[in-house]
């Protein structure tokens, strides 16, 4: 089972090779676990200044936020996942864990609302929260 992986950096700042490679990897556990194959996901790195700006014109939001997933309808892509790398920092050193895990747990977070798991309601948020807690583990992301 797999499933194909686009990273695109879009902002300033330089990401390292080797976390790129991990957020392949973690999105491959994630779509072995969820049984998911055949699919593309691409994950876009972008600026708070760039998300906010998607939040506002998709969710009438005028305020950065972490992450947002935009699913696809289509046969052989599951969607796009964008996440803020100045807003990742910032809730990793908030959180008191690393940049990786927190990038990380934004990925598979961003990836469980392709798949369409959400958490509008606690059962929801117990639900998802609780896949996401074991992909990251079954990676190695722990807390």
């Amino acid at each position: 089972m797999s499933i194909q992986v686009e990273i695109l950096n879009e902002q300033k700042d330089e990401i390292a090779p080797t976390m790129i490679e991990m957020l392949k990897q973690l999105l491959q556990k994630g779509a072995e676990m969820e049984k998911v194959e055949e699919k593309e996901v691409v994950v876009t790195l972008v600026d708070n200044e760039q998300i906010k700006q998607l939040n506002r014109e998709f969710r009438n939001l005028d305020k950065p936020t972490d992450v947002l997933s935009f699913p696809l309808d289509e046969e052989d892509s599951l969607g796009d996942i964008i996440i803020s790398i100045p807003r990742a920092k910032e809730q990793a050193t908030e959180y008191g864990h690393s940049f990786e895990r927190e990038l990380g747990f934004l990925t598979i977070h961003g990836f469980l609302h392709l798949l369409g798991y959400d958490h509008h309601t606690e059962e929801e948020e117990k639900e998802m929260f609780g896949k996401q807690e074991k992909i990251l583990s079954e990676y190695g992301l722990s807390r």
